[in-house]
This record gives structure tokens, sequence and C-alpha cells, in this order.
């Protein structure tokens, strides 16, 4: 019996494990003035397969056009001051990004107010809002799915999201 376990749970642990380890949590954070801004996320890889645009990886997401921006749970996002973003305020604390990926050239940043969902659950009832991304193309396709904040200076962080053969990026302003 001990053996029939061990080997069953060995078993469980082949196939869940590497399935956990193609996309790592990540955490990127920035201080600025005194005020953190935290991003925290799974990193999905590329691995040869197309991901956005028509019969991408994220079209079959059930949530498609809104993708939750990484992979697994959905990415969170903590802020300890008010932000500007595009004209959206957002207030301190906590929320999910999510991205609208319906045209793969032009996305918006979806800031929703409900946290601790799996990245397949989305309630557009839930949005704080949604502001336009200055979209590029990176020099070379970026195999892992990336968060980047970038002190700017005078109190201005910009939010990087690249993945694929696609960044997209906001400035946010601390108030």
């Amino acid at each position: 019996m001990k053996f029939a376990c061990t080997l069953a749970f060995c078993a469980v642990l082949l196939v869940t494990v590497p399935a956990v380890a193609q996309s790592p949590k990540k955490t990127e954070s920035l201080t600025v003035g005194g005020q953190t801004l935290t991003i925290v996320y799974s990193a999905p890889s590329v691995r040869g397969r197309k991901i956005f645009g028509d019969g991408g990886l994220i079209s079959n997401d059930p949530t498609y056009p809104i993708w939750r921006a990484g992979a697994n749970s959905a990415t969170a996002f903590h802020t300890t001051s008010k932000l500007e973003i595009n004209g959206l305020a957002v207030p301190a604390g906590d929320y999910t990004l999510f991205v609208n990926v319906k045209d793969p050239d032009n996305w918006e940043l979806v800031i929703n107010k409900q946290t601790g969902q799996w990245g397949l659950t989305y309630k557009q009832s839930e949005d704080l809002g949604r502001v336009r991304m200055t979209m590029s193309k990176p020099a070379v396709p970026v195999e892992v799915c990336t968060y980047k904040l970038t002190d700017l200076g005078g109190n201005r962080v910009k939010l990087e999201l690249a993945w694929e053969n696609h960044s997209a990026s906001v400035v946010l302003a601390i108030k």
C-alpha cells in the first residue's frame, strides 16, 4: 500500500511541477518618493507558439479579448499612493491588471477592483477603468512575459509589459 501511495504521489508531482515551473511567479516593485508600486504575476514563455492575434494562444481564453496579463492567477497590482494614468484616477490600494488585446497593435490596460481571482475569471462590472497603452515592437521577440517599472523622475513611473512581438506601456503619475 505504501508503494502504491508513493507512486501516486510521485505521478501527481511529475504532472503538476512542470506546469507550475513553466510560468514562474515574479514580482516587479519600485519605490518612488516613498511610495511603492508592486506587480505580482506569473510569467509564461512563448515556447514557439503564436500568442496574440487570430488563432493565437490568448484567443482561446474564455475571457478573450481580455487577457489576465500573465498566466495562472490574475496579475495583482498594489499601490501605496493615489495614481493618475492617462486621466484615470486610481486610489491607493490593491487591484488586478488585465489587458484588452482585441487589436494586437492597440492594447488597453484594464484596472479591475476585484482581487485574488484566477486569471480566467474576469468581471467587467468590477473595472475601475481602462487606459490606452503605447505600443512598440521589441528589437527581438520577448520569450518570457515581463513587467518593468521605471522611474521617469518627477513622480512619474513607466509601466511596461512585453511578450512575444509586443511591448505596451503607460505612464503612472504618483499623486
